[in-house]
């Protein structure tokens, strides 16, 4: 299988990846998760579901920022493949 039939079958996930073993990330992460159990211990019924959608929104947004950088990640490395290797392909 290629690489390319391999993301369209999802046998390669970029956001997982480079999640994958990031201490950063799974530090922050669980500090969000933290704050988050205590915020909304604090928060009423009402307060909660506002919150909820609040979150689903900011879910939502970040999504759309995250494919718009993998799709500007994927063309840059693309220009730069070209870019290095256009030589090698031109026919002289």
């Amino acid at each position: 299988m290629t690489v390319l039939e391999d993301l369209w079958y999802g046998n390669i996930r970029p956001v997982e990846t480079y999640i994958e073993g990031n201490m950063e990330y799974k530090n922050q992460l669980s500090l969000v998760s933290k704050n988050r159990e205590t915020f909304e211990g604090e928060l009423s019924q009402e307060q909660l579901e506002l919150f909820e959608k609040y979150n689903a929104s900011v879910n939502e947004m970040n999504a759309v920022s995250e494919t718009a950088a993998f799709r500007y990640g994927f063309a840059l490395g693309v220009r730069i493949l070209v870019e290095c290797c256009a030589d090698k392909f031109s026919s002289d």
